[in-house]
């Protein structure tokens, strides 16, 4: 007889205690129980008194999950208060009102196959191996001269290192942008405006080919498609490629989106603009610098 396959549910943290932000909570098997009881599969901690000790359920069926309301004050599937509803990858689910916040998606482990249904259990997160192709031969380029600088000028940009060529890669890659997550399997993917890019984004200040996420060198790394120094890491302009490290900003251009790097291919999107007008003298007295923020409209996770 034919097994089901083994399904790994992914939660990913986009609000709420800071431990949990931009991480992810796998879990396995016929049920999860969420809530702030010690026994549950996801526990939020026990000061969090708008979540209930045993708030949800999210529970297999077939090869469909269902979540369960069992709080008091309730629970939300894209801003929409339920009590029963079927999950689909992408939703956002918020444990009461204004709580916290995660993305659920799902993903089939291949090769393996349930024997029996076993209580959930969280997964440690492996260890993940990243494989490249075998770099192709190409030929060797110039190198690049530095911008000239004015006498006096300290130079934006970030400091020149030898190109890496973009290349298929085996690397898993999670974006989430407002109410949407989205993961990728494979790099390298394009974003920008137009339908044709992997990941098309719809934002004034972005080019139709605007950016690239790729693999190589066993880092993760970023390719400006612009030719104008429009993206930029920690505010500095990449200049034609550069990698992205944990905790990193990524700016697809000075007025946005901004992106925060969570390392292991997780993307979170940062509420504040990357750069503001400079104030007027008159303007300084007083102001408070605006702390930044992972996004808390999921405006549709894995990212306190």
């Amino acid at each position: 007889m034919k097994q089901p396959p083994v399904i790994v549910v992914q939660l990913f943290h986009i609000k709420g205690p800071v431990p949990l932000t931009g991480k992810e909570s796998g879990f396995s098997g016929s049920s999860i129980s969420i809530g702030r009881q010690p026994s549950c599969h996801l526990r939020f901690s026990a000061d969090l008194t708008h979540i209930s000790r045993q708030h949800a359920e999210i529970i297999r069926e077939g090869n469909q999950f269902k979540l369960i309301d069992h709080s008091a004050n309730g629970t939300f599937v894209n801003g929409k208060k339920v009590k029963d509803v079927f999950l689909k990858d992408g939703d956002v689910l918020m444990f009461g009102e204004g709580g916290p916040q995660v993305s659920f998606l799902t993903q089939v482990e291949e090769g393996l196959v349930e024997k029996e249904a076993p209580p959930a259990k969280p997964l440690l997160e492996p260890e993940k191996k990243m494989r490249m192709e075998p770099p192709q031969s190409e030929p060797s380029l110039p190198p690049k001269r530095p911008p000239e600088e004015k006498p006096g000028q300290v130079s934006s940009v970030r400091p020149e290192t030898p190109e890496v060529s973009v290349q298929p890669a085996k690397a898993p890659l999670i974006i989430q942008y407002g109410p949407t997550i989205r993961s990728f399997k494979q790099l390298p993917i394009t974003i920008g405006k137009s339908p044709k890019c992997e990941y098309p984004l719809d934002h004034p200040a972005l080019s139709d080919q605007h950016a690239q996420i790729f693999f190589g060198q066993d880092q993760y790394r970023v390719k400006d498609l612009t030719g104008q120094q429009l993206v930029r890491i920690n505010h500095q302009p990449v200049g034609f490629e550069a990698p992205l490290k944990p905790n990193d900003e990524l700016a697809l251009s000075p007025q946005g989106p901004l992106f925060r790097f969570f390392g292991e291919g997780r993307l979170g999107e940062v509420e504040e603009a990357p750069e503001e007008k400079p104030l007027e003298s008159s303007e300084k007295t007083g102001a408070v610098a605006e702390k930044k923020s992972i996004s808390s409209k999921f405006k549709k996770i894995f990212k306190s």
